[in-house]
């Protein structure tokens, strides 16, 4: 999977030959072997979630549903399979089902057995395309982890003045609904202030549906002025977020290890990731 259950005290595999064996298959991509498990299941987890997405299309579900249904539980046997060798060839199998990729693979495999017992919640097997995360490992795009920590850091530190921004833009759009509820009235199709309000929202952010749409010209003009306004307000979260990725990315790459010259360590970080030297502190 994406990030592998490394072979530390906690998770190291018992010494038994063919628990060792199935364990560099499953979770070691670095192998032969592991390398050509990983792309197999990728491969079966796009094939899963294709069919489950055709299945919802009545007009093929009409014609293929049997074989859907087969193909489904194929599926759903596999990987229960697979999860619980998983569980087997690791030293600490709680550590790995309660981890982020353990429990991922686990809930991907939970609603085709929901789906006895709830009609319906087979289709929520489409989550199994979270596992396609894995593909990381295979493509040795780990690299990719560390921008997204970047932008993770960037969220977090931009997250009050988004939350700031959301709370103006929540009034705003409170205004003008309960604005445009007394220019235009019930007749045009501004019912209620919560009619209004919902108008507000999808004219801000531009999506514009056109089912409620102002009639009187005093109404029309303050739609457009909405309209123009929604522009900047999409661009305003965009600025903030991007400042501070910019400004997390110089702060990142600024830190360089005295003793081996070796940059792009984490703002947090106290040694370096390379020769285990302890960094110079920034205030």
């Amino acid at each position: 999977m994406a990030g592998s259950v490394k072979k530390s005290p906690q998770n190291k595999p018992p010494d038994d030959d063919w628990r060792n064996t199935l364990y560099t298959i499953i979770f070691e991509a670095d192998t032969p072997a592991g390398k050509r498990f990983d792309e197999i299941l990728i491969v079966t987890i796009l094939l899963s979630v294709i069919v489950v997405m055709l299945d919802s299309v009545k007009e093929i579900a009409a014609s293929y549903g049997d074989l859907f249904y087969s193909l489904e539980w194929i599926f759903t046997i596999m990987f229960t399979v697979e999860y619980l060798l998983r569980l087997v060839c690791v030293g600490r199998p709680v550590r790995y089902a309660t981890s982020f990729f353990g429990i991922i693979d686990l809930i991907a495999i939970l609603p085709a057995y929901f789906s006895l017992l709830l009609p319906g919640s087979e289709y929520l097997l489409v989550i199994r395309s979270l596992r396609l995360l894995r593909i990381f490992r295979v493509l040795k795009l780990v690299q990719y982890l560390g921008e997204a920590d970047l932008l993770i850091r960037a969220l977090r530190a931009s997250r009050r003045k988004i939350t700031l921004f959301l709370f103006t833009v929540l009034n705003l759009v409170v205004i003008l609904g309960s604005l445009m509820y007394v220019i235009e009235g019930g007749k045009n199709g501004f019912t209620s202030i919560p009619t209004s309000v919902y108008w507000a929202v999808i004219t801000l952010t531009t999506v514009g549906y056109g089912d409620i749409v102002p009639e009187t010209g005093l109404g029309q003009a303050v739609a457009s002025v909405v309209m123009i306004t929604g522009y900047s307000i999409i661009a305003v979260p965009t600025g903030i977020i991007t400042s501070e990725i910019s400004y997390a990315s110089r702060y990142t790459k600024g830190r360089v290890c005295q003793n081996c010259s070796f940059e792009g360590h984490e703002s947090d970080a106290k040694f370096c990731k390379r020769c285990g030297a302890e960094l110079e502190i920034r205030s």
